[in-house]
């Protein structure tokens, strides 16, 4: 797979087209999460965390248009038709009829959403990370429909049948997975 842009130019659009820090913590923590996946599958961490890093790239000023906006806006770093696909296929049944079809873009559909609210539960905890957060504590989050009203369970249990996973399992896998780049991620919104 290839992206055909540098993470450089990557991060440059996606700040171009996103200024709420909110926004630009998502996107670094959704690449991390997808980088992490990378590892854990013996897949290229660099295409498939650029994937994770742009794939609301069009949403801050279009979410009407979201996963259709996004094809024009990749264009201007020349982002392959792999990449292209990948990001437009995280809106699968919701904004786009663009489908996952490889592990990858599977993955990006699950924890997109599975990660706003592992952040949102981090948050409640007196640590405000994950670092100690266990997949019990989070299924109970999960359980209660008004606690990050916004984090589609929907889609969370879609992806994860998707992938041929168990909820409980993409619930560790995620947790572990954010885990790896928190830390990176605090830094880095400290000066946004």
């Amino acid at each position: 797979m290839n992206a055909n842009f540098t993470r450089e130019e990557a991060l440059a659009l996606l700040k171009k087209y996103n200024q709420e820090p909110f926004h630009i913590q998502h996107a670094l923590t959704v690449e991390g999460v997808m980088k992490w996946f990378a590892r854990e599958n013996g897949e290229d961490e660099e295409f498939w965390s650029l994937a994770g890093l742009l794939h609301d790239v069009d949403f801050e000023k279009w979410p009407e248009e979201h996963c259709k906006k996004a094809p024009e806006l990749l264009a201007e770093i020349h982002a392959s038709e792999e990449l292209v696909h990948a990001v437009c296929s995280h809106g699968y049944g919701i904004c786009t009829e663009v489908k996952p079809e490889h592990i990858m873009e599977k993955i990006l559909f699950a924890t997109d959403e599975l990660t706003g609210l592992i952040g949102a539960a981090a948050l409640m905890r007196p640590s405000k990370s994950v670092m100690d957060m266990e997949t019990k504590s989070l299924k109970k989050k999960f359980k209660d429909k008004r606690f990050a009203a916004g984090c589609s369970r929907d889609v969370i249990e879609k992806g994860a049948q998707m992938l041929g996973w168990e909820l409980n399992d993409l619930f560790e896998k995620t947790i572990l997975a954010m885990r790896s780049c928190e830390a990176e991620i605090q830094a880095a919104c400290a000066s946004l």
